[in-house]
């Protein structure tokens, strides 16, 4: 499997850490200049060191990619001592990072059947012994993420010497640390020059496609879940953590033993190095004897317990407990608490109801079901990443052009995303399946796979974000009031990324509304002008539904990219949303919203993010299009979905109903146009609706 890198730094708020007592990089001072100015020219100073250690780790990291290991590690060196000079050890920390990522590339190793490391881990101490060095900083100066960073790396070097067991215990180590973070985020962070670091999203799916390839399907499934997790903050920023997120992935028994081992001795380090800086606070010449003798004796001491770090990690000890994770681990289930609590949720939906997880490989498939009865259940398909997204295309082609051949492409999805996992379906005798769409698998509407039927009329679909961050069985409120806003008439231009976009008003809003009011008595509608965001805003949450009948794009880039249009030409951007408050609100529709536009299809973090930024605004669920839908369809099908849903089924299964509908040309409106007009029952009329959140 291929790894991308990119080189992190984290760019939140300066925090310029001098240990006092170690003696800074300045000029002499003279004893006329106040302390105010003395401390703006050290402050100064360092602030000038700091840049020549960023430009040396910047240096050595190009020089690492053209493969001049001992130039790139002569830079290091050169920071690491002025790091040390200056007494910051965020910097010292990133530097030993990138000291061990480099002296293990220039190391000769194999992920080949053979474990290089077991044959000859002398060869790996060095690299050991500088992550050992960036832990110990990094958890002296309290730097969760950096910390989970050298974890990543750690992992990265045993993966890569084929020692799986391992490689995920470390990667369990960065995940549970950036899950910590996540619930309780510092005000400020360190300031550290760029690392040689796996993404952080990398690092979640290495760590879910090494426990699949180990067949620990439990702990796969977890980690599946906190991918998105990830990825939504690595679009939208500030995604909150909770009490199931903080729980990160749990450890094997095994696993916690060698853990507490290297968290023993990464905690010694550190009081060692608080008493070795205190001591060192004191000037040379004004040292005691003692003084001198106990620093002697903390040196060897620190070089003692790195030492330890390596014979650790390489010992009969770990290796024998290696061996039992390699022979129990499969058969366990882990986090029992999680797991129940997914299946509880499931088991009180008032349909069957099972969770598929898919996630896209480089070369397969993997497909992950819960159901509320049995274990997580795990299937491989063997399809390259290319030719999925390639049939994606196709399918997604087909589907935005009545004319195409659209069940050829919607069959062949079938076959990968449902066929493996049919006898679970039934086994489980599922209604409904919720489902947590992966990379581009987002644009495919999961209703319309295609064999011999369409996938909605077997089952109920209901898109999440993540099970972590699902409420799934908040039930709605029985009363429907409902907010429509339409924008009818006119035209605006929008910038669309770097495009230039014009969205001219939608005829059939108006009608779709008016609908929806004769459907719905307790509605209010705001059409054109009077639908604006300071006359629309303050009363979302008056209502239990907000349906907005106008533009809304999912754009492949920023999230300030995407964005819903209001009927007097103002935007609210998908950041924007996240900012609106709706506790009140079950549903927010918006009927006339596209994806992909341009026809540039991205990973889908775009669909993602909108649905989690309206879970965010503390609504329940969302309704939207992954593409914009004449009006004979979207009227038809919401005035189905709205006929239905006030007799007390759930909004899962009155959007099945409304489509099935039109499949069958059942609904009002296709009845009236039965004669001559258009056949409502292909897909492109009703597939690109979809629910995310609470299908309640």
């Amino acid at each position: 499997m291929l790894f991308h890198f990119n080189y992190l730094s984290v760019v939140t708020a300066t925090i310029l850490i001098s240990l006092s007592g170690i003696a800074p990089v300045t000029r002499q001072v003279s004893p006329q200049i106040t302390d105010h100015k003395r401390s703006d020219i050290i402050l100064a100073s360092q602030i000038k060191v700091k840049s020549q250690i960023r430009q040396l780790n910047d240096e050595s990291i190009k020089l690492s990619q053209q493969r001049r290991f001992p130039e790139a590690l002569q830079r290091l060196q050169q920071a690491l001592t002025m790091s040390q000079e200056i007494g910051d050890r965020a910097f010292e920390a990133a530097t030993f990072n990138n000291i061990g990522r480099v002296q293990f590339l220039q190391l000769p190793h194999s992920n080949t059947v053979n474990r290089p490391f077991r044959q000859n881990p002398t060869q790996y101490q060095d690299v050991l012994k500088s992550y050992q060095q960036a832990l110990v900083l990094n958890k002296a100066i309290g730097d969760r993420i950096s910390l989970g960073r050298t974890y990543s790396n750690i992992g990265y070097l045993f993966e890569m010497l084929n020692e799986p067991e391992l490689a995920i215990l470390f990667y369990k180590q960065c995940v549970n640390n950036r899950e910590q973070v996540r619930l309780n985020p510092p005000k400020v962070l360190p300031q550290q020059p760029e690392a040689f670091n796996l993404t952080v999203s990398g690092v979640y799916r290495t760590l879910g496609v090494q426990l699949i390839k180990q067949q620990r399907i439990g702990e796969a499934q977890r980690i599946m879940d906190l991918v998105k997790v990830q990825e939504l903050e690595e679009y939208i920023h500030g995604v909150r953590g909770n009490k199931r997120t903080v729980k990160g992935v749990e450890l094997q028994p095994q696993e916690v033993k060698i853990r507490d081992e290297i968290v023993k001795n990464v905690d010694n380090s550190v009081a060692i190095g608080k008493e070795l800086s205190t001591l060192r606070q004191i000037a040379p010449d004004k040292r005691t004897p003692q003084q001198k003798q106990r620093i002697a004796q903390l040196v060897t001491t620190q070089q003692q317990l790195s030492e330890q770090f390596n014979k650790f990690i390489t010992s009969p000890t770990v290796k024998q407990q290696v061996e039992q994770i390699n022979r129990t681990a499969k058969r366990q289930n882990l986090d029992l608490e999680s797991l129940n609590e997914v299946r509880d949720n499931l088991r009180r939906l008032p349909q069957k109801s099972v969770l598929l997880y898919p996630l896209v490989l480089q070369d397969s498939l993997e497909l992950i079901i819960v159901t509320p009865e049995s274990p997580p259940i795990h299937r491989t398909v063997a399809v390259k990443r290319d030719t999925l997204n390639q049939t994606i295309q196709k399918f997604r082609q087909a589907l935005e052009n009545p004319s195409l051949d659209v069940k050829t492409p919607a069959r062949q999805l079938h076959t990968w995303l449902i066929k493996p996992v049919e006898g679970d379906l039934q086994q489980a005798n599922a209604q409904t399946i919720v489902y947590a769409p992966d990379d581009q698998l987002r644009y495919v509407p999961l209703a319309a796979l295609y064999d011999n039927k369409w996938l909605v009329e077997r089952y109920s679909i209901n898109h999440i974000t993540a099970a972590s961050l699902t409420n799934f069985n908040t039930p709605r409120q029985s009363q429907l009031r409902v907010l429509a806003g339409a924008f009818t008439k006119g035209s605006y231009k929008v910038r669309v990324g770097t495009r230039e976009v014009a969205f001219s008003g939608l005829p059939f809003a108006a009608k779709e509304v008016e609908e929806l009011a004769a459907v719905v008595p307790r509605t209010k509608t705001l059409l054109d002008g009077a639908f604006n965001p300071q006359a629309t805003l303050p009363q979302l949450d008056d209502y239990t539904i907000v349906h907005l009948a106008t533009h809304a794009a999912f754009v492949v880039g920023k999230p300030e990219d995407s964005f819903i249009l209001f009927g007097n030409g103002d935007r609210a951007t998908l950041r924007d949303v996240g900012n609106w408050s709706l506790p009140s609100v079950d549903l927010v529709v918006l009927s006339a919203c596209e994806t992909g536009l341009g026809g540039k299809l991205g990973n889908g973090e775009e669909i993602l993010g909108f649905g989690y930024q309206i879970q965010r605004t503390g609504a329940r669920s969302a309704i939207a299009s992954l593409w914009a839908v004449d009006d004979g369809g979207t009227q038809a099908l919401m005035s189905a979905f709205y006929t239905t849903l006030p007799s007390g089924i759930t909004k899962t299964q009155a959007l099945r109903q409304a489509q099935i509908a039109l499949i069958s040309g059942n609904s009002p409106r296709s009845k009236q146009q039965s004669q001559s007009l258009t056949n409502l029952s292909h897909p492109y009329y009703w597939a690109p609706f979809i629910l995310i959140g609470n299908g309640l």
